[in-house]
Protein backbone atom coordinates (compact mmCIF):
# COMPACT_ATOMS: atom_id res chain seq x y z
CA UNK A 1 0.00 0.00 0.00
CA UNK A 2 1.60 3.25 -1.14
CA UNK A 3 -0.64 5.73 0.73
CA UNK A 4 -1.28 5.22 4.44
CA UNK A 5 -2.35 7.53 7.28
CA UNK A 6 1.10 7.09 8.84
CA UNK A 7 2.79 8.25 5.67
CA UNK A 8 1.62 11.89 5.85
CA UNK A 9 4.31 13.51 3.63
CA UNK A 10 2.86 11.61 0.68
CA UNK A 11 -0.43 13.44 1.10
CA UNK A 12 1.00 16.83 0.06
CA UNK A 13 -1.20 18.21 -2.67
CA UNK A 14 1.37 19.93 -4.87
CA UNK A 15 2.10 18.75 -8.38
CA UNK A 16 5.80 18.14 -7.71
CA UNK A 17 4.99 15.59 -5.00
CA UNK A 18 2.48 13.89 -7.32
CA UNK A 19 5.16 13.56 -9.99
CA UNK A 20 7.51 12.03 -7.43
CA UNK A 21 4.84 9.50 -6.49
CA UNK A 22 4.30 8.61 -10.14
CA UNK A 23 8.04 8.05 -10.61
CA UNK A 24 7.99 5.52 -7.76
CA UNK A 25 4.73 3.85 -8.80
CA UNK A 26 5.05 0.13 -9.59
CA UNK A 27 1.49 -1.21 -9.91
CA UNK A 28 -1.98 -0.22 -11.11
CA UNK A 29 -3.24 -0.38 -7.51
CA UNK A 30 -0.77 2.31 -6.48
CA UNK A 31 -1.46 4.34 -9.61
CA UNK A 32 -5.21 4.37 -8.94
CA UNK A 33 -4.51 5.69 -5.44
CA UNK A 34 -2.41 8.48 -6.91
CA UNK A 35 -5.15 9.24 -9.41
CA UNK A 36 -7.66 9.46 -6.59
CA UNK A 37 -5.30 11.80 -4.73
CA UNK A 38 -4.99 14.01 -7.83
CA UNK A 39 -8.76 14.27 -8.16
CA UNK A 40 -9.29 14.88 -4.44
CA UNK A 41 -6.64 17.55 -3.94
CA UNK A 42 -7.14 19.40 -7.20
CA UNK A 43 -3.64 18.89 -8.60
CA UNK A 44 -5.18 17.74 -11.86
CA UNK A 45 -4.67 21.11 -13.57
CA UNK A 46 -0.95 21.07 -14.50
CA UNK A 47 -0.65 19.31 -17.87
CA UNK A 48 2.69 17.76 -16.96
CA UNK A 49 0.98 15.89 -14.11
CA UNK A 50 -1.77 14.55 -16.36
CA UNK A 51 0.76 13.61 -19.06
CA UNK A 52 2.84 11.66 -16.53
CA UNK A 53 -0.30 9.97 -15.18
CA UNK A 54 -1.25 8.85 -18.70
CA UNK A 55 2.31 7.68 -19.38
CA UNK A 56 2.26 5.54 -16.21
CA UNK A 57 -1.13 4.08 -17.19
CA UNK A 58 0.28 2.93 -20.51
CA UNK A 59 3.42 1.40 -18.97
CA UNK A 60 4.39 -1.92 -20.56
CA UNK A 61 5.23 -3.26 -17.08
CA UNK A 62 1.91 -2.79 -15.29
CA UNK A 63 -0.25 -0.44 -17.35
CA UNK A 64 -3.95 -0.72 -18.11
CA UNK A 65 -4.88 0.71 -21.51
CA UNK A 66 -8.62 0.85 -20.79
CA UNK A 67 -7.96 2.86 -17.62
CA UNK A 68 -5.67 5.18 -19.59
CA UNK A 69 -8.45 5.67 -22.13
CA UNK A 70 -10.86 6.59 -19.34
CA UNK A 71 -8.44 9.24 -18.04
CA UNK A 72 -7.83 10.57 -21.55
CA UNK A 73 -11.55 10.87 -22.31
CA UNK A 74 -11.92 13.02 -19.18
CA UNK A 75 -9.36 15.60 -20.35
CA UNK A 76 -10.97 18.72 -21.85
CA UNK A 77 -8.06 19.84 -24.07
CA UNK A 78 -5.40 17.14 -24.41
CA UNK A 79 -2.07 18.39 -25.71
CA UNK A 80 0.14 16.70 -28.32
CA UNK A 81 2.11 14.79 -25.65
CA UNK A 82 -1.11 13.19 -24.39
CA UNK A 83 -2.28 12.32 -27.91
CA UNK A 84 1.14 10.82 -28.68
CA UNK A 85 1.08 8.81 -25.45
CA UNK A 86 -2.20 7.15 -26.42
CA UNK A 87 -1.21 6.65 -30.07
CA UNK A 88 2.08 5.08 -28.97
CA UNK A 89 0.36 2.83 -26.40
CA UNK A 90 -2.11 1.45 -28.94
CA UNK A 91 0.63 0.96 -31.56
CA UNK A 92 2.42 -1.29 -29.05
CA UNK A 93 -0.75 -3.17 -28.11
CA UNK A 94 -2.83 -5.92 -29.69
CA UNK A 95 -5.08 -3.20 -31.13
CA UNK A 96 -2.79 -1.13 -33.37
CA UNK A 97 -5.75 0.02 -35.50
CA UNK A 98 -6.83 2.16 -32.49
CA UNK A 99 -3.71 4.28 -33.09
CA UNK A 100 -5.00 5.26 -36.51
CA UNK A 101 -8.46 5.99 -35.13
CA UNK A 102 -6.93 8.20 -32.44
CA UNK A 103 -4.98 10.10 -35.07
CA UNK A 104 -8.11 10.54 -37.15
CA UNK A 105 -9.82 11.96 -34.05
CA UNK A 106 -6.83 14.19 -33.35
CA UNK A 107 -7.11 15.80 -36.79
CA UNK A 108 -10.33 17.46 -35.65
CA UNK A 109 -8.68 19.16 -32.66
CA UNK A 110 -6.52 22.31 -32.64
CA UNK A 111 -3.31 20.53 -31.62
CA UNK A 112 0.23 21.62 -32.36
CA UNK A 113 1.91 18.70 -34.12
CA UNK A 114 5.38 17.35 -33.50
CA UNK A 115 7.50 14.73 -35.30
CA UNK A 116 6.98 12.04 -32.64
CA UNK A 117 3.38 11.38 -33.71
CA UNK A 118 4.30 9.76 -37.01
CA UNK A 119 6.73 6.97 -35.98
CA UNK A 120 4.04 5.55 -33.67
CA UNK A 121 1.41 5.71 -36.41
CA UNK A 122 3.73 4.07 -38.89
CA UNK A 123 4.53 1.31 -36.42
CA UNK A 124 0.79 0.59 -36.27
CA UNK A 125 0.66 0.57 -40.10
CA UNK A 126 3.51 -1.93 -40.17
CA UNK A 127 1.72 -4.23 -37.71
CA UNK A 128 -1.46 -4.03 -39.79
CA UNK A 129 0.29 -4.24 -43.18
CA UNK A 130 -1.74 -1.11 -43.99
CA UNK A 131 -0.03 0.08 -47.15
CA UNK A 132 -2.66 2.61 -48.25
CA UNK A 133 -2.75 4.19 -44.79
CA UNK A 134 1.06 4.36 -44.86
CA UNK A 135 0.94 6.41 -48.06
CA UNK A 136 -1.66 8.72 -46.52
CA UNK A 137 0.48 9.27 -43.43
CA UNK A 138 3.47 9.87 -45.72
CA UNK A 139 1.47 12.69 -47.33
CA UNK A 140 0.68 14.08 -43.87
CA UNK A 141 4.39 13.97 -42.91
CA UNK A 142 5.20 16.16 -45.91
CA UNK A 143 2.14 18.41 -45.47
CA UNK A 144 2.95 19.07 -41.80
CA UNK A 145 6.51 20.01 -42.63
CA UNK A 146 8.31 16.94 -41.28
CA UNK A 147 9.61 15.64 -44.61
CA UNK A 148 13.19 16.30 -43.47
CA UNK A 149 12.78 14.96 -39.94
CA UNK A 150 14.94 11.86 -39.71
CA UNK A 151 12.83 9.85 -37.21
CA UNK A 152 9.67 10.24 -39.27
CA UNK A 153 11.38 9.45 -42.58
CA UNK A 154 13.19 6.44 -41.11
CA UNK A 155 9.85 5.10 -39.90
CA UNK A 156 8.49 5.49 -43.42
CA UNK A 157 11.50 3.66 -44.89
CA UNK A 158 10.99 0.85 -42.38
CA UNK A 159 7.29 0.38 -43.17
CA UNK A 160 7.84 0.46 -46.94
CA UNK A 161 10.71 -2.01 -46.63
CA UNK A 162 8.76 -4.39 -44.39
CA UNK A 163 5.71 -4.32 -46.64
CA UNK A 164 7.76 -5.30 -49.68
CA UNK A 165 7.33 -1.88 -51.31
CA UNK A 166 11.05 -1.38 -51.66
CA UNK A 167 10.61 0.87 -54.72
CA UNK A 168 8.74 3.41 -52.55
CA UNK A 169 11.44 3.14 -49.91
CA UNK A 170 14.22 3.65 -52.48
CA UNK A 171 12.44 6.65 -54.02
CA UNK A 172 12.11 8.25 -50.58
CA UNK A 173 15.67 7.31 -49.61
CA UNK A 174 17.13 8.92 -52.75
CA UNK A 175 15.24 12.17 -52.05
CA UNK A 176 16.14 12.50 -48.37
CA UNK A 177 18.06 15.72 -47.65
CA UNK A 178 19.76 13.97 -44.73
CA UNK A 179 20.28 10.31 -43.90
CA UNK A 180 21.64 8.83 -40.73
CA UNK A 181 23.14 5.37 -40.33
CA UNK A 182 19.69 3.98 -39.47
CA UNK A 183 18.38 5.08 -42.88
CA UNK A 184 21.11 3.10 -44.66
CA UNK A 185 20.61 0.03 -42.45
CA UNK A 186 16.86 0.03 -43.10
CA UNK A 187 17.46 0.02 -46.86
CA UNK A 188 19.94 -2.85 -46.62
CA UNK A 189 17.48 -4.87 -44.53
CA UNK A 190 14.62 -4.09 -46.92
CA UNK A 191 16.49 -5.37 -49.96
CA UNK A 192 17.60 -8.49 -48.07
CA UNK A 193 14.02 -9.30 -47.08
CA UNK A 194 13.10 -9.21 -50.77
CA UNK A 195 16.06 -11.43 -51.67
CA UNK A 196 17.78 -8.62 -53.61
CA UNK A 197 21.20 -9.35 -52.17
CA UNK A 198 23.11 -7.48 -54.90
CA UNK A 199 21.17 -4.27 -54.27
CA UNK A 200 21.63 -4.68 -50.52
CA UNK A 201 25.36 -5.06 -51.01
CA UNK A 202 25.42 -2.02 -53.32
CA UNK A 203 23.81 0.10 -50.56
CA UNK A 204 26.18 -1.40 -47.98
CA UNK A 205 29.28 -0.61 -50.01
CA UNK A 206 28.06 2.98 -50.63
CA UNK A 207 27.55 3.75 -46.92
CA UNK A 208 29.67 6.70 -45.75
CA UNK A 209 29.90 5.11 -42.29
CA UNK A 210 28.97 1.67 -40.98
CA UNK A 211 28.19 0.24 -37.57
CA UNK A 212 27.96 -3.30 -36.20
CA UNK A 213 24.30 -3.53 -37.27
CA UNK A 214 25.27 -2.68 -40.88
CA UNK A 215 27.89 -5.44 -41.01
CA UNK A 216 25.67 -7.98 -39.23
CA UNK A 217 22.67 -7.31 -41.47
CA UNK A 218 24.75 -7.83 -44.58
CA UNK A 219 26.47 -10.96 -43.25
CA UNK A 220 23.07 -12.41 -42.33
CA UNK A 221 21.78 -11.51 -45.79
CA UNK A 222 24.54 -13.50 -47.48
CA UNK A 223 23.84 -16.48 -45.19
CA UNK A 224 20.10 -16.39 -45.98
CA UNK A 225 20.71 -16.79 -49.72
CA UNK A 226 23.40 -19.44 -49.27
CA UNK A 227 26.41 -17.20 -50.04
CA UNK A 228 28.28 -18.49 -47.02
CA UNK A 229 31.74 -17.87 -48.44
CA UNK A 230 30.86 -14.21 -49.04
CA UNK A 231 29.44 -13.99 -45.51
CA UNK A 232 32.70 -15.21 -43.98
CA UNK A 233 34.77 -12.91 -46.18
CA UNK A 234 32.66 -9.97 -44.99
CA UNK A 235 33.07 -11.08 -41.37
CA UNK A 236 36.85 -11.08 -41.80
CA UNK A 237 36.67 -7.66 -43.46
CA UNK A 238 34.66 -6.39 -40.51
CA UNK A 239 37.25 -7.62 -38.03
CA UNK A 240 40.09 -6.02 -40.02
CA UNK A 241 38.13 -2.74 -40.06
CA UNK A 242 38.21 -2.76 -36.26
CA UNK A 243 34.54 -3.44 -35.51
CA UNK A 244 33.77 -5.66 -32.53
CA UNK A 245 31.13 -8.28 -33.43
CA UNK A 246 28.22 -8.89 -31.07
CA UNK A 247 26.55 -12.23 -30.36
CA UNK A 248 24.22 -11.84 -33.36
CA UNK A 249 27.14 -11.22 -35.74
CA UNK A 250 28.95 -14.25 -34.36
CA UNK A 251 25.83 -16.43 -34.67
CA UNK A 252 25.40 -15.44 -38.33
CA UNK A 253 29.09 -16.11 -39.03
CA UNK A 254 28.86 -19.52 -37.35
CA UNK A 255 25.86 -20.32 -39.58
CA UNK A 256 28.06 -19.51 -42.58
CA UNK A 257 30.73 -21.86 -41.22
CA UNK A 258 28.10 -24.57 -40.80
CA UNK A 259 26.97 -24.12 -44.41
CA UNK A 260 30.52 -24.51 -45.68
CA UNK A 261 31.73 -27.08 -43.17
CA UNK A 262 34.47 -24.57 -42.31
CA UNK A 263 35.60 -26.10 -39.02
CA UNK A 264 38.78 -24.02 -38.64
CA UNK A 265 36.87 -20.73 -38.81
CA UNK A 266 34.23 -22.06 -36.40
CA UNK A 267 36.91 -23.00 -33.87
CA UNK A 268 38.51 -19.54 -34.26
CA UNK A 269 35.15 -17.83 -33.63
CA UNK A 270 34.54 -20.08 -30.62
CA UNK A 271 37.95 -19.12 -29.23
CA UNK A 272 37.16 -15.44 -29.86
CA UNK A 273 33.95 -15.81 -27.85
CA UNK A 274 35.86 -17.22 -24.87
CA UNK A 275 38.72 -14.74 -25.13
CA UNK A 276 36.38 -11.74 -25.11
CA UNK A 277 34.09 -13.06 -22.39
CA UNK A 278 31.01 -13.11 -24.60
CA UNK A 279 28.16 -14.98 -22.97
CA UNK A 280 26.98 -18.05 -24.84
CA UNK A 281 23.25 -17.28 -24.79
CA UNK A 282 20.67 -19.62 -26.31
CA UNK A 283 21.09 -18.20 -29.84
CA UNK A 284 24.88 -18.31 -29.83
CA UNK A 285 24.89 -21.69 -28.09
CA UNK A 286 22.57 -23.15 -30.73
CA UNK A 287 24.78 -21.77 -33.49
CA UNK A 288 27.86 -23.39 -31.93
CA UNK A 289 26.12 -26.74 -31.48
CA UNK A 290 24.84 -26.59 -35.06
CA UNK A 291 28.22 -25.79 -36.62
CA UNK A 292 30.04 -28.56 -34.73
CA UNK A 293 27.28 -31.01 -35.65
CA UNK A 294 27.50 -30.13 -39.35
CA UNK A 295 31.27 -30.36 -39.28
CA UNK A 296 31.05 -33.86 -37.78
CA UNK A 297 32.47 -32.83 -34.38
CA UNK A 298 29.80 -34.41 -32.19
CA UNK A 299 31.95 -34.47 -29.05
CA UNK A 300 32.54 -30.72 -29.31
CA UNK A 301 28.83 -30.22 -29.94
CA UNK A 302 27.98 -32.17 -26.78
CA UNK A 303 30.56 -30.22 -24.81
CA UNK A 304 29.05 -26.88 -25.85
CA UNK A 305 25.53 -28.17 -25.20
CA UNK A 306 26.30 -29.35 -21.67
CA UNK A 307 27.75 -25.95 -20.74
CA UNK A 308 24.65 -24.03 -21.86
CA UNK A 309 22.85 -22.47 -18.92
CA UNK A 310 19.51 -22.53 -20.70
CA UNK A 311 19.01 -25.43 -23.06
CA UNK A 312 16.25 -24.36 -25.44
CA UNK A 313 14.42 -26.74 -27.77
CA UNK A 314 16.50 -25.46 -30.72
CA UNK A 315 19.71 -26.61 -29.05
CA UNK A 316 18.23 -30.04 -28.24
CA UNK A 317 16.98 -30.34 -31.81
CA UNK A 318 20.36 -29.40 -33.28
CA UNK A 319 22.09 -32.08 -31.20
CA UNK A 320 19.49 -34.76 -31.98
CA UNK A 321 19.70 -33.84 -35.67
CA UNK A 322 23.48 -34.25 -35.50
CA UNK A 323 23.23 -37.81 -34.23
CA UNK A 324 20.64 -38.43 -36.94
CA UNK A 325 22.78 -37.37 -39.90
CA UNK A 326 25.76 -39.30 -38.54
CA UNK A 327 23.75 -42.52 -38.34
CA UNK A 328 23.76 -42.69 -34.54
CA UNK A 329 20.05 -43.40 -34.13
CA UNK A 330 20.16 -44.96 -30.67
CA UNK A 331 22.02 -41.98 -29.23
CA UNK A 332 19.56 -39.62 -30.88
CA UNK A 333 16.70 -41.47 -29.17
CA UNK A 334 18.48 -41.29 -25.81
CA UNK A 335 18.89 -37.51 -26.12
CA UNK A 336 15.29 -37.17 -27.28
CA UNK A 337 14.14 -39.02 -24.14
CA UNK A 338 16.39 -36.82 -21.97
CA UNK A 339 14.83 -33.74 -23.51
CA UNK A 340 11.34 -34.97 -22.64
CA UNK A 341 12.38 -35.67 -19.05
CA UNK A 342 13.50 -32.05 -18.66
CA UNK A 343 9.98 -30.95 -19.60
CA UNK A 344 10.83 -29.45 -22.97
CA UNK A 345 8.18 -30.12 -25.60
CA UNK A 346 9.51 -31.18 -29.00
CA UNK A 347 8.67 -29.03 -32.01
CA UNK A 348 7.80 -30.11 -35.52
CA UNK A 349 11.49 -29.72 -36.47
CA UNK A 350 12.52 -31.89 -33.49
CA UNK A 351 10.28 -34.68 -34.79
CA UNK A 352 11.79 -34.37 -38.25
CA UNK A 353 15.24 -34.80 -36.66
CA UNK A 354 14.34 -37.83 -34.55
CA UNK A 355 12.42 -39.52 -37.37
CA UNK A 356 15.46 -39.00 -39.61
CA UNK A 357 17.57 -40.64 -36.90
CA UNK A 358 15.25 -43.65 -36.87
CA UNK A 359 15.39 -43.84 -40.67
CA UNK A 360 19.18 -43.73 -40.86
CA UNK A 361 19.52 -46.12 -37.92
CA UNK A 362 17.03 -48.69 -39.19
CA UNK A 363 14.83 -48.20 -36.10
CA UNK A 364 11.54 -49.06 -37.75
CA UNK A 365 9.27 -49.73 -34.77
CA UNK A 366 10.65 -46.77 -32.83
CA UNK A 367 10.04 -44.52 -35.85
CA UNK A 368 6.45 -45.72 -36.24
CA UNK A 369 5.77 -45.16 -32.56
CA UNK A 370 7.22 -41.63 -32.65
CA UNK A 371 5.20 -40.76 -35.75
CA UNK A 372 2.00 -41.88 -34.05
CA UNK A 373 2.86 -39.83 -30.95
CA UNK A 374 2.93 -36.59 -32.96
CA UNK A 375 -0.86 -36.57 -33.10
CA UNK A 376 -1.83 -38.88 -30.24
CA UNK A 377 0.47 -37.51 -27.53
CA UNK A 378 1.50 -34.01 -28.64
CA UNK A 379 -1.73 -33.12 -30.48
CA UNK A 380 0.18 -31.82 -33.50
CA UNK A 381 -0.58 -32.44 -37.16
CA UNK A 382 2.20 -34.33 -38.94
CA UNK A 383 3.81 -32.20 -41.63
CA UNK A 384 4.88 -33.20 -45.12
CA UNK A 385 8.44 -33.55 -43.77
CA UNK A 386 7.28 -36.10 -41.18
CA UNK A 387 5.52 -38.14 -43.87
CA UNK A 388 8.67 -37.96 -45.97
CA UNK A 389 10.74 -39.32 -43.08
CA UNK A 390 8.36 -42.25 -42.69
CA UNK A 391 8.52 -43.09 -46.41
CA UNK A 392 12.32 -42.95 -46.19
CA UNK A 393 12.27 -45.14 -43.07
CA UNK A 394 10.12 -47.82 -44.70
CA UNK A 395 11.97 -47.56 -48.01
CA UNK A 396 15.43 -47.98 -46.49
CA UNK A 397 14.16 -51.03 -44.60
CA UNK A 398 13.01 -52.59 -47.88
CA UNK A 399 9.29 -52.34 -47.05
CA UNK A 400 8.53 -50.80 -50.43
CA UNK A 401 4.95 -52.02 -50.67
CA UNK A 402 4.18 -50.66 -47.21
CA UNK A 403 5.83 -47.36 -48.14
CA UNK A 404 3.67 -47.08 -51.28
CA UNK A 405 0.52 -47.86 -49.27
CA UNK A 406 1.57 -45.28 -46.68
CA UNK A 407 1.84 -42.63 -49.42
CA UNK A 408 -1.56 -43.59 -50.85
CA UNK A 409 -3.17 -43.20 -47.40
CA UNK A 410 -1.67 -39.76 -46.69
CA UNK A 411 -4.26 -37.06 -45.85
CA UNK A 412 -2.13 -34.48 -47.67
CA UNK A 413 -0.91 -34.57 -51.25
CA UNK A 414 2.57 -36.13 -51.50
CA UNK A 415 5.23 -33.87 -52.97
CA UNK A 416 8.27 -34.62 -55.13
CA UNK A 417 10.52 -35.22 -52.09
CA UNK A 418 8.27 -38.04 -50.85
CA UNK A 419 8.08 -39.76 -54.25
CA UNK A 420 11.83 -39.22 -54.61
CA UNK A 421 12.49 -40.99 -51.29
CA UNK A 422 10.53 -44.01 -52.51
CA UNK A 423 12.29 -43.95 -55.88
CA UNK A 424 15.68 -43.98 -54.15
CA UNK A 425 14.54 -46.96 -52.11
CA UNK A 426 13.47 -48.76 -55.29
CA UNK A 427 16.96 -48.16 -56.72
CA UNK A 428 18.59 -49.34 -53.52
CA UNK A 429 16.58 -52.58 -53.34
CA UNK A 430 16.50 -53.13 -57.13
CA UNK A 431 12.71 -53.12 -57.38
CA UNK A 432 12.79 -51.93 -60.98
CA UNK A 433 9.11 -52.36 -61.83
CA UNK A 434 7.93 -50.23 -58.93
CA UNK A 435 10.80 -47.84 -59.63
CA UNK A 436 9.57 -47.23 -63.18
CA UNK A 437 6.06 -46.58 -61.90
CA UNK A 438 7.26 -44.13 -59.26
CA UNK A 439 9.69 -42.49 -61.69
CA UNK A 440 6.85 -41.60 -64.07
CA UNK A 441 4.76 -40.21 -61.21
CA UNK A 442 7.73 -38.14 -60.03
CA UNK A 443 8.24 -36.57 -63.46
CA UNK A 444 4.56 -35.60 -63.54
CA UNK A 445 4.87 -34.01 -60.09
CA UNK A 446 8.21 -32.26 -60.76
CA UNK A 447 8.65 -31.97 -64.55
CA UNK A 448 11.30 -29.24 -64.43
CA UNK A 449 13.83 -31.09 -62.26
CA UNK A 450 16.56 -32.66 -64.39
CA UNK A 451 17.50 -35.18 -61.69
CA UNK A 452 14.09 -36.86 -61.82
CA UNK A 453 14.66 -37.87 -65.46
CA UNK A 454 18.18 -39.13 -64.72
CA UNK A 455 16.83 -41.39 -61.95
CA UNK A 456 14.19 -42.86 -64.25
CA UNK A 457 16.72 -43.31 -67.05
CA UNK A 458 19.03 -45.16 -64.63
CA UNK A 459 16.22 -47.55 -63.69
CA UNK A 460 15.47 -48.28 -67.34
CA UNK A 461 19.19 -48.91 -67.92
CA UNK A 462 19.36 -51.28 -64.94
CA UNK A 463 16.41 -53.18 -66.40
CA UNK A 464 18.17 -53.42 -69.78
CA UNK A 465 15.64 -51.11 -71.41
CA UNK A 466 18.18 -49.02 -73.31
CA UNK A 467 15.76 -47.44 -75.77
CA UNK A 468 13.56 -46.13 -72.95
CA UNK A 469 16.61 -44.82 -71.10
CA UNK A 470 17.78 -42.93 -74.20
CA UNK A 471 14.29 -41.52 -74.72
CA UNK A 472 14.12 -40.19 -71.15
CA UNK A 473 17.58 -38.54 -71.48
CA UNK A 474 16.56 -37.06 -74.84
CA UNK A 475 13.55 -35.47 -73.11
CA UNK A 476 15.93 -33.67 -70.73
CA UNK A 477 17.64 -31.98 -73.69
CA UNK A 478 14.37 -31.21 -75.46
CA UNK A 479 13.02 -29.48 -72.35
CA UNK A 480 16.25 -27.50 -71.96
CA UNK A 481 16.66 -28.55 -68.35
CA UNK A 482 19.86 -27.44 -66.60
CA UNK A 483 22.11 -29.86 -64.81
CA UNK A 484 23.19 -28.06 -61.63
CA UNK A 485 26.86 -28.47 -60.82
CA UNK A 486 27.87 -30.22 -57.63
CA UNK A 487 30.03 -28.16 -55.30
CA UNK A 488 32.40 -29.00 -52.46
CA UNK A 489 34.57 -26.79 -50.27
CA UNK A 490 37.77 -27.12 -48.26
CA UNK A 491 39.52 -24.79 -45.83
CA UNK A 492 43.20 -24.03 -46.47
CA UNK A 493 45.20 -21.62 -44.31
CA UNK A 494 42.00 -20.02 -43.03
CA UNK A 495 40.51 -19.48 -46.51
CA UNK A 496 37.57 -21.37 -47.98
CA UNK A 497 38.05 -22.78 -51.50
CA UNK A 498 35.06 -24.02 -53.53
CA UNK A 499 35.27 -26.62 -56.31
CA UNK A 500 32.51 -27.22 -58.87
CA UNK A 501 32.02 -30.47 -60.78
CA UNK A 502 33.38 -30.03 -64.29
CA UNK A 503 34.64 -26.53 -63.49
CA UNK A 504 38.11 -25.08 -63.47
CA UNK A 505 40.00 -23.80 -60.44
CA UNK A 506 42.72 -21.27 -59.77
CA UNK A 507 44.60 -24.16 -58.11
CA UNK A 508 44.10 -26.60 -60.98
CA UNK A 509 47.83 -26.79 -61.88
CA UNK A 510 48.85 -27.53 -58.28
CA UNK A 511 46.11 -30.16 -58.06
CA UNK A 512 47.28 -31.89 -61.24
CA UNK A 513 50.91 -31.73 -60.11
CA UNK A 514 50.04 -33.30 -56.77
CA UNK A 515 47.94 -35.95 -58.49
CA UNK A 516 50.93 -36.73 -60.70
CA UNK A 517 53.22 -37.07 -57.65
CA UNK A 518 50.77 -39.44 -56.01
Amino acid sequence: MLLTPSNQPLLQSNAEETLNLLERCSSMKELKQIHARVLKHGSYTPQITVSKLLDSCTSSEFGDLSYARMIFDGIKSPNIIMWNTMIRAYSNSNFPEASLLFYQQMLHHPVTYNAYTFPFLLKACSALSAFEETKQIHAHVIKRGFGSEVHATNSLLHVYGNSGSIEYARRLFDRLPQRDIVSWNIMIDGYIKLGSIDMANEIFQAMPAKNVISWTTMINGFVKVGLNKEALSLFQEMMIAGFKPDSVTLSCSLSACAGLGALDQAIWIHAYIHKNGIKEDSILGCALVDVYVKCGEMEKAKEVFKKLEKKCVRAWTALIGGFAVHGRGREALEWFNQMQKTGIKPTSITFTAILTACSHGGLIEEGKSLFESISSVYKMKPTIEHYGCMVDLLGRAGSLKEAKEFIDSMPIKPNAAIWGALLNACNMHRNLELGKEIGKILIEVDPDHEGRYIHLASIHSAAGEWDQAIQVRREVKERGLVNHQGCSAITLNGAVHEFFAGGGSCHIKEIHDMWGDI
